[in-house]
């Protein structure tokens, strides 16, 4: 028996028969040809018959998951009808008098290296989805059969070097079980699906292909990342007895999905949970969320062609706003840019996107994009709690600017005779480390702060997540990370105001004690874990953990933060 370490991307615990999705024979004998319309037009039949699948697995997934994980294919579906892939491919075809599938390869080839080397987390990604459907094309003008786990019917554990998107996607919940790849991080489009899908899984174990032959039994522990292989009777049924503990855990929770949530010692916090569509509402709903802390709005924006018109977007918040009914809802105004681009916006090109034109520096700048946002908001106000935030402010003067423009809509609608809340709180994201450090001043102006740790903490500790070599630097509980999220929560409450968090976070079961005692007020996290927490902040003394606080703040390493609060919770 071997144990196989990975990361943790899904948790729960599964048991069964190891099931291999692997990629097909893609290889082909370079021929001459004699006719290169020929070889266009099957082309053109291979890229057909790949949008009719897209198309239906797309409609699957958002009967499934929702639109924010269908809007992956849209973003498939524009690469297969994107001129700038699919001209190069026919141009070779004719220059160079070669056959349909050397054309595509070498073509794809070229664009994915491209991709794959570029600094930009959101354009290496574009590698994927180029590869991904490429795969597909030249499936079919080899005419090998793609797999298609939608075609699994008996229990199993599917596992791959990388689930593609649309893999993940027909995975069916009744018979796939788990899976888990040799490569691939939590943030990945299969990582993501599978915590949407609730099933258990584990990505990045570097050899998991290579280690378990078709058949033999596995278990994926997906809340420790571990995988054994063949395990013992005795494994067997000591995971059995895991996998029972954890549905009852699960049940426990259930029982707190109407509940407020409470310290140990009876002080009161807000869980709210991030969404990227209406459609997401539903396990806001389903796992207790008491408001929803972050909306992230560009997904109305991705996978299309152009800009969302103001009544696309009016529809878009009115049904989010209606559905929570008078619990908050923090809109987060278009955050384009970094490592979400838009295509048919002409976005420049930078070396450092993440440091660069995006967010509100954008909007500032182009108003025909903002204000039809911030008209769609302020109609659709009337319908529920509605908070506008505006993202990666760096300047009290960023604000105020942002501020004025909403409230120059808000008078033109109202001379209009539309209808706009007047009790609509204006806050700002606190990912920039000059915004912590002058969180006073700030708060003076806004009406709330909600602190995005993913960018903060890698700001402040000048080190890219994404980038493997520097990772080790992504510390959460650093005390100077840890100092300015305490700096933002003071100077909220000293100006009555409250103080929220949407990063990664503000669902980490280490960090939530943390921020207990440091008096945040609200945590918004993925839906499912909201019910964890509730359970977990429920077991917790605030009073005492806030007694501790400045012995936390005063320390020198993150793990010498971590040791302590084990100690203060066990």
């Amino acid at each position: 028996m071997k144990n196989i370490q990975g990361i943790a991307a899904s948790s729960g615990i599964a048991i069964a028969k190891a099931y291999h999705l692997a990629a097909p024979d893609l290889t082909f004998e370079k021929v001459a040809i004699d006719n290169p319309n020929t070889e266009i037009e099957r082309l053109d039949k291979a890229l057909e018959i790949s949008k009719q699948e897209l198309e239906k697995i797309k409609a699957h997934t958002k009967k499934e998951l929702g639109d924010e994980h269908a809007e992956i294919f849209s973003a498939h579906l524009l690469v297969l009808s994107d001129p700038e892939l699919i001209n190069p491919i026919k141009d070779k075809i004719s220059s160079d008098n070669v056959m349909a599938e050397e054309a595509l390869q070498e073509v794809a080839d070229m664009f994915i290296d491209m991709f794959k080397n570029m600094d930009n987390e959101y354009m290496r990604e574009r590698a994927a989805d180029i590869q991904d459907v490429t795969k597909r094309v030249m499936a079919h003008l080899l005419g090998v059969t793609f797999p298609n786990p939608a075609l699994i019917d008996e229990e199993v554990i599917v596992l791959a070097n990388d689930l593609t998107p649309s893999d993940t996607a027909q995975l069916n919940r009744q018979f796939v079980k788990g899976f888990a790849t040799d490569i691939g991080g939590r943030t990945s489009h299969s990582a993501i699906m599978a915590r949407s899908l609730e099933i258990p899984a584990i990505v990045g174990t570097k050899e998991i292909t290579t280690s378990v032959s078709q058949d033999q039994i596995v278990i994926v522990d997906g809340n420790e990342g571990i995988i054994l292989i063949d395990p013992s009777d005795e494994e067997l049924t000591t995971y059995r007895g895991k996998q029972e503990e954890f549905a009852k855990q699960k049940e426990e929770w259930a029982k707190l999905k109407e509940e407020p949530t409470f310290s140990g010692d009876g002080e009161q916090v807000e869980l709210a949970a991030n969404i990227g569509t209406p459609e997401d509402v539903e396990g806001v709903l389903n796992n207790g969320g008491e408001g929803v802390g972050l909306y992230r709005t560009e997904f109305l924006y991705m996978g299309k062609n152009e800009l969302p018109t103001e009544d696309e977007q009016y529809d878009a918040y009115k049904s989010v706003l209606e559905q929570m009914g008078d619990k908050p809802v923090v809109v987060r105004t278009l955050d384009i840019g970094g490592d979400k681009e838009l295509d048919y916006l002409d976005l420049p090109k930078e070396l450092n996107p993440f440091l660069g034109f995006r967010a509100i520096r954008f909007c500032l700048e182009n108003e025909y994009v903002f204000r039809p946002q911030l008209r769609a908001l302020l109609r659709a106000s009337v319908h529920g709690n509605l908070k506008i935030m505006f993202p990666m402010i760096a300047t009290l003067e960023e604000f105020r600017q942002a501020k004025a423009i909403l409230l120059d809509e808000k008078e033109a609608l109202k001379n209009e005779g539309v209808k706009v809340s007047d009790h609509i709180e204006v806050g700002i994201m606190v990912e920039i480390p000059s915004t912590a450090v002058i969180a006073k001043q700030f708060a003076k102006e806004v009406d709330f702060f909600s602190i995005g740790t993913n960018d903060l903490i890698q700001y402040t500790m000048a080190a890219d997540r994404m980038n493997t070599q520097v990772s080790y630097l992504y510390q959460p509980y650093h005390p100077a990370i840890l100092n300015l999220v305490n700096n933002v929560i003071e100077a909220a409450h000293s100006e009555n105001k409250w103080a929220g968090m949407c990063g990664e976070m503000a669902g980490d079961p280490i960090a939530i004690p943390i921020l207990l005692g440091l008096g945040l007020d609200e945590f918004s996290m993925s839906a499912t874990s909201v019910l964890p927490a509730r359970t977990q902040i429920r077991g917790l003394s605030k009073k005492n953990l806030a007694a501790n606080k400045d012995k936390m703040l005063a320390m020198g390493t993150a793990e010498e933060v971590v040791e302590f609060v084990k100690e203060l919770t066990e």
